[in-house]
């Protein structure tokens, strides 16, 4: 008996009749896509998906990618219900976009607002070269910068401390010392 095939975004068996190609994506895609109120945004996202496949990006580019665009979907559609939710991606504008990447560094960190910056500058992108849009939002939304955080050096009493810790002439004490001498 043979194993059923498996689609590499899923790991889900893709069942007998079903389109391999796209038969466990859509599941996975679905997934991403259900807390997206908007028909339209869901259409262009699928789309989307389907343009980075063509490219042959890495299956984690396109889910951090369709991620990013669906959260700032979810986001219009929660938070900003002045706007009329999240109905099109053609209406998003730079204070919007500017508003949820200010709402993902307060909740995530300054790296996660980084990668969603740039996961919906290809996004807009996209859209901009597909027609669905004149202009990209992205243009006038400042960048944000991750801040790298400083590892303290040890002192030179830790240092000392560590490497009694090796003394002896055996292979295994040597070859710490040696470990340790090359880290520091």
């Amino acid at each position: 008996m043979s194993t059923p095939l498996r689609d590499p975004l899923t790991r889900a068996a893709v069942l007998p009749g079903s389109d391999s190609l796209t038969g466990g994506l859509a599941l996975k895609i679905e997934n991403l896509l259900a807390g997206v109120q908007s028909q339209a945004w869901a259409v262009l996202l699928r789309d989307w998906d389907r343009s980075l496949r063509a490219g042959n990006h890495p299956e984690t580019t396109r889910y951090n990618y369709v991620l990013a665009a669906s959260q700032l979907a979810e986001y219009r559609g929660e938070r900003m219900p002045e706007i009329g939710g999240a109905c099109d991606p053609s209406l998003v504008d730079s204070r919007q976009v500017t508003a949820f990447q200010a709402a993902v560094i307060e909740e995530r960190s300054a790296g996660t607002g980084l990668n969603k910056y740039k996961a919906l500058q290809q996004f807009f992108r996209w859209l901009v070269i597909e027609g669905e849009v004149e202009r990209s939002p992205m243009d006038e939304v400042p960048r944000p910068t991750a801040v790298q955080k400083l590892v303290e050096v040890l002192s030179d009493e830790e240092t000392r401390r560590i490497l009694e810790v090796c003394e002896g002439r055996g292979f295994v004490q040597l070859r710490d010392q040696a470990l340790v001498r090359m880290v520091l």
